[in-house]
C-alpha cells in the first residue's frame, strides 16, 4: 500500500531527491515520499473530521438543537482550543520516553473519533442541561487527545519529512480543507435539514478521525532521541526556563502570542456584518464558511510554499496584514459602515486568507527551529503558553466586546503591530 501511495506523491514532488533527504536520517530518506504521502492524507482526513464537527459551526447547532443552555455554547471554542495547548507541557515529559512516537497521535485520534461518536450519541437521547454537559465533557475529552496529536505530529514531521517539505505538506492538507468547508458551507447556505442530519455529520467525523489514525499506523518512523524524558510538575516547570535561556525561542513565542489576534478578531467580523443586518442566520452562517473554505483552499498552498522559501518572511508578512484588517475593522465600526455586508465579508476572506498564513508559518518555523527532543519540547512549552493566554484574551476580549468593537479592534491591530516588530528580528530558519 505503502508503494502505492508513493506514487501518488509524484504529483507533489517536484524538486530532486538530494533537495528532498535533506535534515533527515538515511533510514527515513529511503522512505521520505511514502510518508509524506500517508502523512497529506491522514492530515487531510483529520482536517475533514474538524469540518464535520466544527467547535464553530457544527456544534454550537447540536447544542441548540437538544436544547442545551446558551452559556454553554459559549465554552465550546475556548475548551476546544486551550484544552488542547495547557497540558502538552507535561504531556511532553511522557512522550521524550519513547523513541517512537507516531502511536501517540494514533491514540489520540481514536480517542477523538470515540468522543465525536460519544456526541452524536448523545444528541439522539439527552436533552436540554444534561445533554450539554454531557458535550463539553467529551469534547474536554476530545480537546485533551487533540493536545496528544499535536504534540506528537509535529515530532513525527520533523523526522520523517525534510525542511523543505513541511510547509507545503501542510498547505496541500489545508487547501483539501478549505475545499471540503466549502461543501459544508453550500449546504448551510441551501439551507438543507441540518438539524437531522447533525448526528450523521459526528458519524462521519469520527469514521474520518479513524481513517486517519490508520494511515499515520503506517508511516514508518525511525527511532529518535529520548533523553531529558522525565516528567512530572517540576520537570514542566524547569522546561519554562527555556522562554527566558532562549533567545530565538522567546522571540518566537512573543510573537506567536502577539499574532493570536488573527484567530481572535475572526468572530468580530462576524458579530459586525450582524449587527445591522436582519437576514436569516443560517444564510448568513453558510456564507462565512464559504468564504473561509475559500480562503484556505485559495491561499493555504500558497502560503505552504513560501514557508518552505522563509517562514520568518511569512510570519512578517501576516503580521502586517492582520495590522491592517484589524484597523480597518475599527474603523468600518467606528464610522457605522458594517451594514455593508460585502465589505465586511471581503475583510473577513482577507482575514481568513492571512490566517492561513499565520498558522502555516508559525507551525513550519517552529518544527524548523529544532531538532530532536529539542522540538518536542519547544512545542510543548509554547502550545502551553498559548493556551493559558487564550482563554484570558478570549475573556478579556468578549468583556471588551460588550461596550465597544472599535476598541477590540484596535488592540489586536496593536497587538499584531507588536508582533510585527519583534518579527523583524527574529532569525530566518
Amino acid at each position: 500500500m505503502t508503494d502505492h501511495l508513493s506514487r501518488l506523491t509524484e504529483v507533489f514532488n517536484d524538486e530532486e531527491d538530494a533537495r528532498v533527504c535533506k535534515d533527515i536520517s538515511e533510514d527515513a530518506c529511503k522512505v521520505v515520499r511514502g510518508n509524506f504521502t500517508l502523512i497529506l492524507c491522514s492530515q487531510f482526513f483529520s482536517k475533514l473530521a474538524d469540518a464535520l464537527a466544527s467547535a464553530k459551526v457544527v456544534l454550537p447547532w447540536l447544542m441548540t438543537s437538544i436544547g442545551a443552555p446558551v452559556f454553554l455554547s459559549g465554552l465550546l471554542v475556548p475548551i476546544r482550543e486551550s484544552g488542547s495547548l495547557i497540558p502538552q507541557l507535561f504531556i511532553g515529559g511522557v512522550i521524550r520516553r519513547f523513541a517512537q512516537r507516531k502511536t501517540f497521535y494514533v491514540l489520540g485520534a481514536c480517542i477523538q473519533a470515540l468522543s465525536i461518536a460519544g456526541m452524536a450519541w448523545v444528541v439522539l437521547n439527552l436533552r436540554d442541561l444534561t445533554g450539554g454537559l454531557a458535550i463539553i465533557a467529551l469534547l474536554s475529552v476530545f480537546s485533551l487527545a487533540r493536545g496528544l496529536c499535536s504534540i506528537a505530529s509535529k515530532d513525527v514531521l520533523g523526522k520523517t519529512i525534510a525542511k523543505q517539505k513541511r510547509g507545503s505538506l501542510s498547505g496541500y492538507a489545508a487547501t483539501a480543507a478549505g475545499a471540503i468547508g466549502m461543501v459544508v458551507g453550500f449546504v448551510l447556505l441551501f439551507d438543507l435539514n441540518m438539524q437531522e442530519n447533525l448526528p450523521w455529520l459526528l458519524v462521519g467525523a469520527a469514521a474520518c478521525w479513524f481513517i486517519s489514525a490508520a494511515l499515520y499506523q503506517l508511516v514508518r518512523e525511525f527511532d529518535g532521541e529520548t533523553e531529558g524524558s522525565d516528567n512530572g510538575f517540576l520537570h514542566a516547570l524547569k522546561s519554562l526556563n527555556i522562554v527566558k535561556d532562549d533567545k530565538e525561542f522567546r522571540q518566537f513565542v512573543i510573537t506567536r502570542c502577539l499574532l493570536m489576534s488573527s484567530g481572535l478578531s475572526a468572530p468580530y467580523f462576524i458579530i459586525l456584518a450582524q449587527s445591522n443586518q436582519q437576514d436569516n442566520h443560517y444564510t448568513n452562517l453558510g456564507l462565512f464558511i464559504v468564504i473561509s473554505g475559500l480562503a484556505s483552499f485559495v491561499s493555504a498552498s500558497v502560503w505552504g510554499k513560501l514557508a518552505d522559501n522563509s517562514s520568518r518572511c511569512v510570519i512578517v508578512i501576516t503580521a502586517l496584514l492582520v495590522t491592517l484588517l484589524c484597523l480597518s475593522g475599527g474603523v468600518i465600526d467606528a464610522l457605522g459602515l458594517s451594514n455593508n455586508s460585502w465589505l465586511v465579508m471581503s475583510l473577513f476572506f482577507l482575514l481568513s486568507v492571512t490566517h492561513q498564513g499565520v498558522r502555516l508559518g508559525r507551525k513550519t518555523y517552529l518544527v524548523n527551529m529544532a531538532n530532536g527532543n529539542q522540538r518536542t519540547r519547544y512545542v510543548a512549552v509554547s502550545n502551553t503558553i498559548i493556551g493559558f493566554l487564550l482563554l484570558l484574551l478570549g475573556l478579556l476580549s468578549a468583556l471588551l466586546a460588550q461596550f465597544s468593537l472599535t476598541a477590540v479592534f484596535a488592540i489586536f491591530a496593536l497587538s499584531s503591530a507588536s508582533a510585527l516588530c519583534i518579527s523583524l528580528q527574529m532569525k530566518d530558519v
